[in-house]
């Protein structure tokens, strides 16, 4: 089971906030989408989002983000804070559903929208963005698993040095099982919690280390 870095009565504030926060940073500031993107995730703002800090996703409007976004990234001051919203723009939608995604997956940002570009999730807005955001998530899903191949399982035993056949051993885990998981064969994610926990600590790493998002 995956955890979400926040409660989801508080999904909808942070949505809105940066929903509204790329339709002013493209639509009001025009700072172009790809380049709003790449200051967004080189913020602190960014992570404080993805770790589900109250006064960033309840305490902050979308003008704040911005602001405190291209103020910490570029030192520059914006001009003009006033901003008029007529309604879900397609920049407004791309922030909006992406954070979605983002605490749905617990990934982070900046995984996102190196397999998402702002150009990808424009064309996305006008097929999805009337329909459930669950339409959206699937075809995030999909496009994270082409982009990422290997299983988490397959990274973190590589890197620790590992062969299938002595993290078997090490871990009580059947080789075939260990096969299927980093195949995609077996969801590790219906992997009994027993499973996880041996695995996990044979590789140094926390059971939610090896959930495939």
């Amino acid at each position: 089971m995956i955890t979400h870095a926040y409660q989801e009565i508080y999904l909808n504030n942070a949505q809105s906030a940066l929903g509204d926060a790329f339709d002013f940073a493209i639509n009001t500031c025009h700072i172009p989408g790809a380049d709003f993107i790449k200051l967004f995730i080189t913020s602190s703002i960014c992570k404080r989002i993805e770790n589900g800090e109250p006064s960033i996703i309840a305490g902050k409007s979308g003008i704040e983000i911005v602001t405190d976004v291209v103020f910490e990234t570029t030192g520059g001051q914006l001009e003009d804070t006033s901003h008029e919203v007529f309604g879900r723009s397609p920049e407004y939608w791309i922030g909006w559903a992406v954070c979605y995604y983002q605490w749905y997956s617990t990934r982070s940002f900046s995984d996102i929208f190196s397999v998402l570009s702002y150009d990808d999730l424009k064309k996305m807005y006008f097929t999805l963005h009337e329909a459930d955001i669950t339409k959206f998530v699937d075809i995030a899903e999909e496009k994270m698993r082409d982009y990422y191949k290997e299983t988490n399982l397959k990274r973190f035993r590589s890197a620790y040095g590992c062969s299938q056949s002595e993290l078997s051993k090490r871990s009580g885990v059947t080789l075939r099982s260990i096969q299927m998981y980093e195949q995609r064969n077996k969801d590790i994610n219906k992997a009994s919690a027993e499973t996880l926990y041996r695995i996990s600590k044979v590789l140094g790493c926390t059971i939610e280390d090896l959930l495939e998002r």
